[in-house]
């Protein structure tokens, strides 16, 4: 019988023990509607600011500039409309990356067809961005930089802290969606001079379905979303308070056990890369330094990245192609073609991303597995003996 070995951290998390049990109590008993002024609904409403307290101290925030929301993507929404929105006045130019979440890039894409310009900043083949590009596309209209903390298909870390003083010397606000950062390195919206962060519960540890948005007290955004007063009046719609406790409890654990976490699944990482790069044709992608923790994505090539995450899920791993979000397109990833690889090249990708439950036995599992998979499926595949052919000329 085959081993089970979860492998797609980045994609979502295993609901965390202290998660659940943080959750239980508004699932059951204290079920009240936190706006109500009934017992239990005053119960809900204590434990959303216990929350809001908790998930601001994380990312060295307060508590009052803490927003929930039911996702990261809400959040991302709220951040680039309603800024885009509020500041149009001053200027209708943002500054975003080429690497960015769909739930990013899409919205930009939204406001461009709104009289909105975007400068998307490339990358270099390790999915970095130039600070000095950065400052060279600034302008005298632009209102707003959005820039991911760490990338969710290659893991490479962005430099958040040089982007956040750049863009507080110049004046303008700056948005990073940290939804892979968040619990797993170090996020202090302070000293990173971040204005607008968006987070996201199931990447923790916490329950699918709760986010926030953290916005720099004095940036006084619309709402996206209009109806009751929840939320100070800046985001409609009943708090969901088993998640957002879910969510609270989940971050706080990871944040305590990160450092340690992060040196035991750095080695684990490290001997995945290490051994799947002993495969021929086959290659790391991504900062091989500066990446999260956990994160290890490859291309193969002559292998279809769909084919090997089937025959890997057969043998009982489970890993994705790419972003999790967008699994089901035919397309290449857009992050790997934004670090320059071609796509027959891009289509032969897998990202295998380790979290508090994996072991080195999952480890071995894997390097047992894998090399087995990538070696099959080329032999069914008229470009590998194409390709022996030409490495042998």
């Amino acid at each position: 019988m085959n081993r089970f070995v979860y492998a797609d951290n980045a994609g979502t998390t295993k609901l965390s023990a202290a998660a659940l049990a943080a959750m239980m109590p508004y699932l059951t008993e204290d079920y009240g509607n936190p706006s109500s002024v009934y017992g239990i609904g005053r119960k809900a409403k204590r434990a959303l600011e216990t929350a809001r307290e908790t998930v601001a101290a994380a990312i060295g925030a307060q508590p009052e500039e803490l927003f929930f929301t039911s996702s990261a993507t809400e959040a991302n929404n709220w951040a680039l409309r309603s800024a885009a929105r509020a500041l149009s006045e001053k200027g209708r130019h943002i500054i975003s990356s080429a690497i960015e979440h769909p739930a990013v890039l899409h919205t930009l894409e939204d406001l461009e067809k709104t009289g909105f310009s975007v400068t998307y900043l490339p990358v270099d083949e390790l999915g970095r961005v130039s600070p000095d590009r950065l400052k060279a596309a600034l302008r005298d209209d632009t209102i707003l930089i959005s820039i991911m903390a760490a990338n969710n298909e290659i893991g490479t870390i962005l430099p958040t802290d040089e982007i956040g003083k750049i863009a507080k010397e110049a004046g303008i606000y700056f948005h990073t969606d940290a939804v892979q950062a968040a619990g797993h390195i170090p996020v202090d919206v302070e000293t990173m001079h971040i204005d607008l962060l968006s987070l996201s519960a199931h990447k923790f540890g916490g329950p699918r379905g709760a986010g926030a948005l953290y916005m720099r007290k004095g940036l006084r955004l619309p709402a996206l979303i209009t109806g009751g007063g929840q939320e100070k009046g800046r985001r409609a719609g009943t708090e969901n308070v088993a998640a957002i406790c879910g969510m609270s409890a989940a971050l706080l654990e990871s944040v305590n056990r990160m450092e340690a976490e992060a040196r035991r699944v750095s080695v684990l990482r490290d001997r995945l890369i290490e051994g799947l790069c002993q495969i021929p044709f086959s290659r790391l992608t991504g900062d091989p330094a500066n990446r999260l923790p956990g994160s290890a994505s490859f291309v193969f090539e002559c292998v279809e990245g769909e084919a090997m995450i089937l025959s890997l899920d057969n043998a009982g791993i489970c890993a994705s192609s790419g972003s999790a979000c967008s699994s089901g397109s035919l397309e290449p990833s857009h992050v790997l073609m934004a670090i320059g690889l071609p796509h027959e090249i891009a289509h032969g990708s897998v990202r295998l991303t380790l979290g508090p439950d994996n072991t080195d036995a999952d480890v071995d599992y894997i390097l047992e597995t894998l090399p087995r998979i990538v070696e099959r499926l080329r032999a069914m595949s008229p470009l590998w003996e194409e390709k022996l052919h030409g490495a042998a000329k």
